[in-house]
């Protein structure tokens, strides 16, 4: 059974977590969002149908941000616990190291089965979906060629003008000029009108408008009032085509079995199978973080700048790690032999992670890096610190 202080450690790790989780994946979407924003502004899609699509790339973002955010949340409680001597009073009641260490690797290998899962099947099916969505977007006839308060030739003799499209799709004050006939010219007035997909058709239903038939021969011109008509744009529509799947918007049985007749894989060949590997390699890195920031905060500190040397010394840790990793699935990309680096590299730092986390003592080439880290925190606090002095007894 779990112990007390176990659970009050994983507790806090949990809770961490969750908040900078949703404080970080809100920040990546919000940038990814400013990306797909033309879809409201020019293309004239929905707000609804806008968060949708900005939605669907969530979990990709969050296989990506997770490592990190667990990193962040670990690095938090951790130097919390030393700077309450939590810490220290764990280590004087003469409980294990082990005691810090369980809940920590608990939490990490429920993230790395949660990415795993997220990695081989949630996160593609997501990013293939948003792909259907971004290809029908582009078919889109009234989203790409209809901008309200502009005439818009969208055939040879036909013209649209709407004054506005609301948020539901539905046409304001729309005018259609058809010329496309040389005996007749017919214009089409009506309070609103809406785009709608019936079978194979494609039609604009106009809704309490008029219908204005003038012969182009002798001028003359007859008007039909109608409370519905239906105008037929299928010839206007585009052609569809299936969207193409890039490796990272396949699941892994896709990825292992690809289609016989597909170009684009028989063409990324090596692109496809450098993603399968990364794709089981990713989850290894929420354990590699967690036993690289348990490295320089697992242990009890006193003084200010040790601690800021340890917040350092995981961060920075953490970053060359998976800055290697992605590295490491480039040069797989180019050269198949390397793909063993791909689980060389976070196995690797896990052994080595896991090895110093149990040690009872510290390795002196880790007191070196941290003696150094040190010397630099140290040299840029006296920096600031008289920056600031001169700065408040100047005039500026």
């Amino acid at each position: 059974m779990i112990k007390t202080i176990e659970r009050y450690i994983l507790r806090r790790i949990t809770g961490a977590f969750l908040l900078a989780f949703g404080a970080m994946i809100g920040v990546v979407w919000a940038t990814q969002a400013l990306r797909q924003l033309d879809l409201v502004t020019a293309k004239g899609q929905t707000i609804v149908q806008f968060l949708k699509m900005t939605m669907l790339a969530l979990p990709f973002l969050g296989v990506i941000v997770a490592p990190f955010v667990f990193a962040i949340a670990l690095i938090i409680v951790l130097n919390a616990l030393n700077s309450d001597n939590e810490l220290v009073v764990i280590n004087a009641t003469g409980a294990a190291k082990i005691k810090v260490f369980k809940p920590v690797m608990a939490f990490a290998v429920v993230l790395s089965v949660l990415t795993l899962v997220a990695s081989l099947w949630v996160s593609p099916l997501g990013l293939a979906q948003l792909r259907e969505e971004l290809t029908q977007v582009r078919i889109d006839l009234v989203a790409n060629i209809v901008r309200p308060g502009r005439f818009i030739e969208v055939d040879d003799g036909l013209t649209f003008h709407i004054r506005n499209r609301s948020g539901d799709g539905t046409l304001e004050s729309l005018m259609m000029d058809d010329r496309r006939d040389l005996e007749t010219t017919f214009t089409y007035l009506a309070q609103r009108g809406q785009v709608a997909e019936i079978g194979d058709r494609m039609l604009l239903v106009m809704h309490d408008g008029t219908i204005q038939r003038r012969t182009n021969a002798t001028g003359a011109i007859s008007i039909v009032k109608f409370e519905s008509y239906a105008f037929d744009l299928t010839s206007l529509m585009p052609q569809a085509s299936a969207p193409t799947f890039k490796p990272s918007e396949r699941t892994i049985g896709e990825l292992l079995n690809p289609p016989a007749g597909d170009e684009y894989y028989k063409r990324y060949a090596d692109r496809f199978r450098a993603e399968i590997h990364d794709r089981f390699a990713v989850p290894l890195y929420p354990l590699a973080f967690g036993l690289i920031v348990f490295v320089f905060l697992g242990q009890a500190r006193t003084t200010r700048q040790s601690r800021h040397t340890g917040v350092l010394g995981a961060l920075f840790g953490c970053v060359f790690a998976r800055v290697a990793g992605f590295g490491a699935t480039n040069m797989a990309v180019s050269d198949p032999d390397l793909i063993f680096v791909v689980y060389a590299l976070p196995l690797a730092i896990i052994a080595i992670a896991g090895r110093l986390s149990l040690a009872d003592k510290t390795p002196v080439w880790i007191r070196i890096i941290g003696h150094a880290m040190h010397v630099i925190v140290g040299a840029v606090e006296t920096s600031a610190e008289r920056l600031t002095a001169r700065f408040a007894n100047g005039r500026t």
